[in-house]
């Protein structure tokens, strides 16, 4: 039976993104070893998205995104905490996004949905 997801940002510097994780977003974490951190993250969902075909050789592409209740109110307790933000917030129709760097991973979206959600919360 399956149990949880698990959700993997590959990062150039993993030490950065595990701090901006606990210490900037407040994700409580468990130490798996050595100081390996592997962090709560609540609720999650799982979507398909469609896609075109790849380049030759490229593998397939997936994301990570974070939804809140209040994009704007996040965001600027999260400024608080020396995030960074990429883009000011926008309106795709599904949903209040934008970007947040995370340091030594690139960029991740924020987002608070205007669909229903598949979790209770």
């Amino acid at each position: 039976m399956i149990t949880a997801v698990h959700a993997l940002v590959h990062a150039e510097d993993a030490d950065a993104a595990r701090t901006f994780f606990r210490d900037v977003l407040g994700f409580p974490a468990v130490d798996a070893g050595g100081g390996w951190l592997i962090f709560g993250t609540g609720p999650s969902e799982l979507a398909a998205h469609p896609a075109g075909p790849p380049a030759p050789g490229a593998p397939a592409r997936h994301e990570v995104t974070l939804m809140c209740d209040d994009v704007e109110r996040t965001v600027a307790e999260l400024t608080t905490r020396g995030a960074r933000f990429t883009r000011p917030v926008r309106d795709d129709g599904w949903g209040l996004t934008i970007s947040m760097e995370v340091p030594g991973a690139g960029e991740m979206t924020l987002y608070e949905p205007r669909h229903p959600v598949a979790y209770d919360g």
